[in-house]
């Protein structure tokens, strides 16, 4: 069957991309190995939030509920439910995503997909069935999975990865996270929360290494307060695994042999490419695209994870219609430049733009301000007073070049930062945008005075 496009994954690129390829008009088939919504949906952004938020309940009413004059006898949880709760909303949302194929007359096809030849794609269904599809255009969306340690490899039971984790039958009383980015600390928010004893170890100084540094410390002291050991400047030396657990030599800050049944490995990821057709790869092995999506292959095009980072769903379906758009003519396609980064533990923290660091490294010339929650009326109502909001801006012109934010919500209160990026926005115009009160948001009003020594409530 010939179409105009065949888009290869359904994730966060590939079921975009084919759903915008359909509202202009195009006859669309979307090939997906496992099941629509990708690793995100089912196995990546969504349900770890759900898992997520069963913790930050729980934890809120154990170390909050005398606050807020709830008391509770014998508080518990059951380990099955707070999973089966997670796998439910995927499920919802894959589905949902099934009905948008159907809305938009794009065939779904479930199966391995491979690239014999330009505009030709085959797909190898479970039941040992194959079929030969052709298209003028094709779209690489496969994606990335896990990247393995050296030495640790995965064996699904003792040394796991982030799909395995979110679905454990049993809570392990203690586990090694490897990797502190943010599905490293994120996962170690989660156990630690329901009582897991949790180390994480992490190369770099600092954890979130690509935060802002105060970003960074600060999360750190936070996640120690709460119990997590974090093992930062320390490297793996030497590791072995068997059906009864883990042990790691790390040296570091401190040279030491670490024991648990569980490791879970989160130093990152790599790319899954299609077989047949070669593609001119970078250096770590990610397709190579050119300024409209386009790889060395003419017509075969790629968005999303596939091309490199930053590895983030809505990267990858801005990427997607961008290059859709593009190969059918409808505008210039762009490339990312400014996007939002989010970590989902508690406090959360979000970014975009430049660090104060990276803004050092440029010799750029800028203002520094920040906002504690502690001073915020709203943070203190609902008691989320931990941590801060800091936005650099240029100079001499005032424009917002970075914002951080390290706390309850973050992660909704990025999206009006990114938004000022996007439009260039200064010190003057932020400052005379009125932020309602009493809201979380009034410390991005506040920081912004900061910056320049006019904040009113520090």
């Amino acid at each position: 069957m010939a179409y105009d496009l065949i888009v290869i994954g359904g994730g966060p690129a590939g079921y975009v991309g084919a759903i915008r390829a359909a509202q202009l008009g195009k006859k669309v088939a979307c090939v997906e190995s496992d099941r629509a919504g990708g690793t995100c949906l089912n196995w990546g952004c969504i349900p770890t939030k759900s898992l997520l938020r069963n913790a930050e309940l729980y934890q809120t009413l154990c170390t909050h509920g005398q606050e807020f004059g709830l008391k509770f006898e014998n508080l518990s949880f059951d380990w099955e439910k707070i999973i089966g709760r997670s796998r439910k909303v995927s499920d919802r949302l894959a589905g949902g995503i099934e009905l948008l194929f159907k809305k938009n007359k794009i065939d779904y096809i479930r199966g391995e997909a491979s690239i014999p030849k330009t505009g030709t794609v085959e797909v190898a269904g479970k039941d040992g069935k194959k079929q030969t599809l052709e298209a003028a255009k094709l779209l690489v969306a496969t994606g990335v999975v896990s990247r393995e340690m050296p030495g640790l490899a995965f064996n699904n039971q003792t040394v796991i990865g982030s799909k395995q984790a979110m679905v454990l039958a049993q809570q392990p009383k203690k586990i090694i996270i490897i990797g502190a980015g943010a599905i490293g600390i994120e996962f170690a928010y989660f156990f630690n929360t329901f009582g897991t004893k949790v180390t994480v170890v992490e190369m770099m100084p600092n954890i979130l290494p690509v935060e802002d540094t105060d970003i960074s410390i600060a999360l750190e002291k936070s996640l120690t307060k709460q119990g997590i050991r974090l093992l930062t400047g320390t490297k793996v030396e030497k590791s072995e695994a068997n059906e009864n657990g883990v042990r790691i030599t790390v040296s570091g800050k401190a040279s030491e042999t670490l024991e648990a049944p569980i490791a879970l490995v989160a130093i990152g990821v790599s790319p899954l490419l299609p077989s047949g057709i070669p593609f001119d790869l970078d250096q770590r092995g990610y397709l190579k695209t050119n300024d409209r999506y386009e790889t060395n292959v003419k017509g075969i095009y790629g968005a999303g994870d596939i091309i490199g980072p930053p590895w983030l769903a809505h990267v990858a379906s801005y990427e997607a219609v961008q290059a859709v758009e593009g190969m059918f003519g409808v505008g210039k396609p762009k490339k990312v430049s400014v996007f939002p980064g989010c970590t989902y533990c508690h406090p959360q923290v979000a970014s975009v733009g430049l660090t104060e660091r990276a803004a050092k490294e440029k010799g750029l010339k800028f203002k520094v301000g920040k906002f504690p929650f502690l001073a915020s009326g709203k943070a203190l109502a609902v008691g989320e007073s931990e941590g801060f909001v800091k936005l650099i801006f240029g100079e001499p012109h005032g424009e917002l070049l970075g914002a951080h934010i390290l706390g309850a919500d973050a992660t909704e209160l990025i999206a009006e930062l990114g938004l000022a990026i996007t439009l260039e926005a200064t010190f003057d115009e932020i400052n005379a945008t009125i932020h309602a009160h009493p809201t979380l948001s009034e410390a991005v009003k506040e920081a912004t005075e900061a910056s320049h020594g006019v904040a009113i409530h520090i």
